[in-house]
């Protein structure tokens, strides 16, 4: 039986089960919260909606730590120590990362390079290509080839998120 590679990556320090699936769920909810801000967004040349991008990706990342500091408080009965807090931390960083590849894509209607709503809907886009992939990034940690199967699996996420997504729109917006 092979080792799962999160436990033999190249990592100096091997990421836990754990780790790993804390990371994965907050890489889907981080991208889901951004799609679910992006969708709502109305372009113009004078708006492109970066900032509302960051401050979602950003207040994200702040409440889950927050939470899931006081989550593991409780599975543990204890505190938290310091390197409990920094791994908390790194394991909700995906939430941060979710918003980098929209706002740059936003940022090329800024520039000028694109018309914002060609970027507006490309950012979209990327993010839910960025969902989808989700399903290889799993198959990867159990040290699984993808198939014809992950693919179709890749597209149901995506269309599973933007079912999330239209619900959230819908009922806060």
């Amino acid at each position: 039986m092979s080792t799962p590679s999160y436990l033999s990556s190249g990592r100096r320090r091997p990421l836990s089960p754990e780790s790993a699936a804390s990371r994965i769920s907050a890489y889907v909810y981080g991208n889901i919260l951004v799609l679910a801000a992006l969708v709502p967004i109305t372009t113009s040349p004078e708006y492109i909606g970066i900032a509302i991008v960051i401050g979602t990706a950003l207040s994200t990342f702040i409440a889950h730590v927050f939470a899931e500091s006081v989550a593991q408080s409780v599975r543990s009965g204890a505190q938290l120590t310091r390197s409990e807090r920094i791994e908390e931390l790194r394991d909700s960083v995906p939430i941060l990362s979710s918003a980098v590849l929209p706002c740059l894509v936003l940022a090329t209607a800024w520039v000028g390079w694109l018309e914002p709503r060609t970027a507006h809907i490309l950012a979209e886009v990327a993010v839910l290509i960025r969902i989808g992939s989700t399903v290889f990034v799993v198959r990867r940690l159990q040290n699984r080839s993808p198939t014809h199967r992950t693919v179709a699996a890749a597209v149901g996420v995506a269309l599973i998120a933007t079912v999330v997504v239209v619900v959230k729109v819908v009922l806060t917006h």
